[in-house]
């Protein structure tokens, strides 16, 4: 079965808010590849989780990504880790649409991580998938074969954000482009940009018509997310993108982030209301 949650994985968000009848989402990052050394604000086991992605939605989270992992602390793709913790989050209330990351800090080989999908016996609303990293565009293909969303993750201005075994970020684009888009409305772009660039994002306006999603991490986190609001496009936070409030204070939880975070697209909004 496939447990599925109560949001709706195929909206256009992005382009919902871009005509200013909604604000841009958030999607909250909740663990990322974050362990115990990353400090307090890090939620660890299952009932952390469900905790952290609760509080998360009450600030106003409208999606929850998640990096699963053993009770060892391993990231996993593994049917039997997947699916008690979407089942566990869906159990205690959490109805917006659920993510999963499926890369390579949880699988390292590409034929794994196939094998590792098609046996899931519940299933998340949509998965993250690295386009830079090997077997992309058949992954890509397998999970929106079972019905699940995919967010394709191309990092632009720096290759730091692709991982061990990637590729580099233009030629992770170039792939991205090659493959061919059947499915447009369960397909969203995830641009992770090392800094706040404008003209990237302004060259992302040939590309398929897909939703658009940005996100930064660490230093370039909170201007790449103003940035991200400002151009209407769905922003990224939480502690397994960034570990400080824009201010530079400690963030304490994640719904501490999603609220700052939910400040800034309401300020950019208001503001892009008043040019008009």
């Amino acid at each position: 079965m496939s447990g599925r949650g109560r949001g709706t994985a195929g909206s256009d968000p992005a382009r919902d808010s871009a005509t200013g009848s909604v604000p841009a989402p958030v999607l909250v990052s909740l663990n990322g590849g974050r362990g115990g050394a990353d400090g307090v604000a890090v939620p660890l086991s299952p009932p952390d989780l469900v905790e952290s992605a609760l509080a998360a939605v009450a600030a106003g989270a409208g999606e929850v990504l998640v990096h699963p992992r053993t009770p060892c602390g391993r990231e996993s793709l593994s049917p039997r880790v997947v699916g008690p913790l979407l089942e566990a989050m869906r159990g205690a209330g959490v109805f917006v649409p659920l993510s999963v990351s499926a890369g390579i800090g949880a699988e390292p080989d590409p034929a794994g991580r196939l094998e590792r999908v098609r046996s899931w016996t519940v299933l998340p609303d949509r998965a993250v998938v690295h386009f830079a990293e090997p077997g992309a565009e058949e992954l890509a293909q397998a999970l929106l074969a079972r019905g699940v969303a995919v967010d394709a993750v191309v990092p632009l201005g720096s290759e730091g954000g692709a991982g061990p075994g990637a590729e580099p970020g233009p030629d992770a684009l170039e792939r991205f482009l090659a493959w061919p888009v059947r499915d447009p409305g369960r397909i969203r772009l995830a641009v992770e940009l090392a800094a706040a660039d404008p003209a990237l994002v302004a060259g992302l306006r040939w590309l398929p018509p897909v939703p658009l999603l940005l996100f930064g991490r660490g230093a370039a986190a909170w201007p790449v997310l103003r940035l991200a609001a400002r151009c209407g496009a769905a922003v990224r936070t939480g502690v397994g993108d960034v570990l400080h409030l824009p201010d530079g204070r400690p963030a304490r939880s994640n719904a501490q982030l999603v609220a700052a975070a939910r400040e800034i697209s309401a300020a950019a909004g208001a503001a892009t209301a008043g040019s008009r």
